[in-house]
């Protein structure tokens, strides 16, 4: 690989070719992306709400027991 970069300029390793796999393959690496940031969001929605749940069942369970202290 290194011969056929070896006689190019330089803007054609560091510039043209990056250019090129972000044209052939940028809609891959923004679907990924999508996914991966999507998938994340679910992750943290489901935990908040887990996370509310459990708040308010014990907070529902702690005024319950008070109550009945009477």
């Amino acid at each position: 690989m290194r011969e056929i970069f070896a006689g190019l300029p330089w803007w054609v390793k560091w510039v043209a070719v990056p250019v090129i796999a972000l044209v052939v393959f940028g809609g891959v690496i923004a679907t990924v992306i999508g996914f991966v940031i999507g998938l994340l969001f679910k992750v943290l929605l489901f935990v908040a709400l887990v996370g509310g749940l459990i708040y308010v069942v014990r907070k529902f369970m702690s005024s319950s027991s008070s109550r009945g202290d009477w």
